[in-house]
């Protein structure tokens, strides 16, 4: 007589092989937001099957409607479901201190010397690689996510509305949510794909077996979620100066030795944490011009160091604003109030984005089976597939190509390269990087280790 499963037979991967494999992933996790989205689904969906495609698309439609790094809070959501709140805390922590650890070691070096090219070659060929990376995860996703004719148009309309529209990112999602739950019949399985053959996912069948699981970590979420939102506003209440706290902007740049200038940080990150819909790149630039223009924290040409230090580094692209807040304390006091201004930049960007996922993520998940609101999410999956490919040309471009411009179309535009300005070693790294992985199937670390070292010694061949 056969008994029921028990969550005993189907073991989730213990707290400290999950730390493993995320620590893997944090340090792999180059070439912004549709690169670490590939890395993630991978590591977890393809390769060791703890999550199914259905929840890592579900997580990840929630991190794309949500204010932050989707990337970043897409770890901590699955994170969450295998672990709870440790589990969170830790694929949240370790996606971005990889990063923020050689981001910081990068900005000493930048004030102290002015550059870093061994590290700009190093980094060189990972780009390339990387490139490899999110074209596959596109076409995978792609395949498995839409399912319809109506499903491929709604991901192409999303595409042409941030390359060539140039529509605001929450538009267009809140805009497949609608057109999602307003065609059920079309979405109404939730867009989440057709599960993979052989067994369910490690995860699925816990939760098949024990019912409850999620429900029993719900409250210690919302718990989490509250104690993060109190670690995050109690600094910016305690550092704001008086004007700040009525929603006024600092009248003058900060003085050499003012410790206000960490009230300006507090504040004015703060603010970024919960307008950066869409990821890093839709408020770079008024990140830009408040830093370099108001508060006079760095010069422009600074700035674009810093985004390319950013590029560069693994974790999220957004780390950048570690290295305005480096520089910021830096004119401040030094090199003790630089390292406490990029703490301090860490710690508002990045708090918000935990206190999102643990409120939000246990009601979704409650939620999901809604047919309304699975519609809904149906249609965001839709979507998401055009935001990264979305990402993936706009990184693809800037990876091959020395000159992109913008060609008007009308009222709108789109980037297109100069093809006289290909990069041949790029063009030959993404080459080698496809036959290591898809020819050689050597794995990601090492086609990511291997076409690093070619790019290193490309440049040192060229320089």
């Amino acid at each position: 007589m056969n008994r029921p499963l028990s969550a005993r037979d189907t073991p989730l991967p213990s707290l400290r092989e999950a730390v493993g494999v995320w620590a893997r992933i944090g340090c792999l996790s180059f070439g912004g937001p549709a690169a670490q989205i590939a890395l993630m689904h991978r590591e977890v969906v393809e390769e060791r099957r703890w999550i199914s495609e259905a929840r890592f698309l579900q997580a990840l439609n929630l991190c794309m409607l949500l204010p932050g790094p989707e990337a970043q809070q897409l770890a901590t959501y699955l994170g969450w479901l295998l672990h709870g709140v440790r589990g969170g805390l830790a694929a949240g922590l370790l996606f971005i201190l990889p990063g923020a650890a050689v981001m910081l070691a990068l900005s000493g070096i930048y004030v102290a010397f002015g550059g870093v090219p061994l590290v700009a070659a190093l980094f060189f060929g990972l780009k390339c690689a990387v490139l490899v990376l999110v074209v596959e995860a596109l076409l995978r996703i792609a395949r498995r996510a839409l399912h319809g004719r109506l499903a491929w148009a709604l991901a192409l309309t999303a595409f042409l509305s941030l390359a060539v529209l140039r529509l605001p990112f929450p538009l267009v999602v809140l805009g497949a949510a609608a057109v999602g739950a307003a065609l059920p019949r079309h979405f109404g399985g939730g867009g989440h794909g057709k599960a993979s053959p052989g067994a369910p996912a490690l995860l699925d069948a816990v939760i098949a077996a024990d019912p409850g699981r999620l429900a029993r970590m719900a409250p210690w979420a919302r718990r989490a979620g509250l104690v993060a939102l109190v670690l995050w506003l109690w600094p910016v209440a305690l550092l704001l100066p008086d004007g700040l706290l009525w929603g006024q902007a600092a009248s003058h740049p900060r003085l050499a030795g003012d410790p206000g200038v960490f009230g300006d940080i507090a504040w004015f990150f703060s603010k970024m944490a919960v307008v950066t819909f869409g990821g890093a790149y839709a408020v770079l630039a008024y990140v830009a011009q408040e830093a370099v223009e108001h508060y006079h924290w760095l010069s422009a040409g600074q700035m674009l160091s810093g985004l390319g230090l950013a590029e560069t580094t693994p974790g999220p692209l957004i780390l950048v604003l570690q290295f305005v807040g480096f520089l910021a304390g830096h004119a401040g006091g030094g090199f003790g109030w630089a390292v406490a201004g990029a703490a301090l930049t860490l710690w508002v960007t990045f708090l918000p984005c935990f206190a999102w996922i643990f409120l939000c993520a246990p009601l979704i998940e409650r939620l999901r089976d809604r047919p309304r609101l699975a519609a809904a999410l149906g249609g965001v999956t839709a979507a998401v597939v055009g935001v990264i490919a979305n990402l993936a040309l706009w990184f693809g471009l800037r990876a091959l190509f020395a000159e992109v411009v913008a060609i008007p179309l009308g009222p709108f535009a789109m980037d297109v390269p100069r093809l006289g300005s290909l990069d041949p070693a790029a063009a030959g790294l993404a080459l080698l990087s496809a036959v290591l992985l898809f020819g050689l199937r050597l794995g990601v670390g090492k086609t990511l280790g291997l076409t690093a070292l070619a790019g290193l010694a490309l440049r040192a061949v060229a320089g």
